[in-house]
């Protein structure tokens, strides 16, 4: 068989996972990120069979000097190494050395949320200081709290995906799976709100025909309001314009979690409405409600030491 290269095996690779696989654009795009971090130390007509292990180490040291985090290393050797493993299926390579590329050691940290007070103060933002589209980022904000949604979930919200009225809707998570999640009374009432003045200010994109918009949230110019451009919004009002407490949509849905939990959901409840397919990524934030529980008692309990 002719001599494969890393470039060729790359672009073919990115094909399969799109198309084949079925991942998102997301996820295409990131493992096309990852492999960039090959420029500089392999180029795009090497053999592929040629690679060794010790160039693959030699790269991925370089990532830690230049200062990348444990996260974004691990995610480059998990993509060399399903990169790798594709290779060896199709028998381009007799031998695949990133086996023996191991993912680092990453430090334990727990998922960052807000008490209900940050909750309550982020979503009054919008109220008290209009930066941007207020009805609109306060129904984003709300709605992300009451639902525990990925913020390309938000995004990709569209009219048609709600059931019950807009009590619920349904979602497509990570790999494609559908689940249920819900809006509560104040979500709701923000997401009514944004609404009608949605319609005042681009009626056709309420109206059937060539320029409606499908998605719930929008931007200033009527289009669809992206992923990014949500993220671009809570740091806007968490920022130093706003509360003063920087945040990401992702606080949003830790903050939800964590609230389950410590109001007597099951862990096994709050991993289906996460849309988690590992009981591991849900448990993690039963160590926040314990360290939480903890410091309430502590505080409380007579005997705890605390003096008066």
């Amino acid at each position: 068989m002719e001599e494969r290269s890393l470039g060729d095996c790359i672009d073919e690779y990115l094909l399969y996972l799109a198309n084949v696989k079925g991942r998102s654009a997301n996820t295409v795009k990131a493992y096309t990120e990852d492999f960039k971090h090959f420029d500089g130390h392999l180029e795009r007509d090497t053999g592929i069979s040629s690679v060794t292990l010790g160039q693959l180490r030699e790269v991925v040291g370089d990532l830690s000097r230049e200062g990348y985090t444990v996260t974004s290393i691990d995610r480059f050797i998990s993509a060399v190494r399903g990169l790798f493993a594709y290779c060896r299926k199709n028998q381009y390579i007799q031998v695949n050395v990133a086996l023996e590329l191991k993912m680092l050691k990453k430090p334990k940290v727990l998922p960052r949320f807000m008490t209900q007070a940050e909750v309550d103060t982020l979503c009054s933002q919008p109220d008290r200081k209009p930066l941007l589209w207020p009805a609109r980022d306060k129904a984003i904000f709300e709605m992300l709290y009451s639902s525990g949604c990925r913020v390309s979930e938000l995004a990709s919200l569209k009219f048609s995906d709600f059931t019950e009225g807009y009590g619920s809707a349904v979602v497509e998570g990570k790999g494609s799976k559908d689940r249920y999640v819900y809006f509560e009374q104040d979500a709701l009432a923000a997401l009514h709100a944004y609404l009608s003045e949605r319609k005042q200010r681009f009626p056709a994109s309420m109206e059937d025909g060539g320029s409606f918009v499908a998605e719930i949230f929008l931007n200033q110019k009527g289009r669809a309001l992206s992923a990014s451009g949500i993220e671009m919004i809570v740091r806007e009002y968490s920022g130093l314009r706003g509360t003063n407490k920087p945040m990401t949509p992702h606080s949003f849905r830790h903050t939800f979690a964590t609230a389950m939990l410590l109001n007597g959901a099951d862990v096994r409840e709050v991993q289906s409405m996460l849309g988690h397919a590992s009981i591991n990524a849900t448990q993690r934030y039963t160590h926040v409600t314990a360290e939480r529980l903890r410091a309430v008692y502590d505080q409380a309990f007579p005997h705890s030491g605390k003096k008066d």
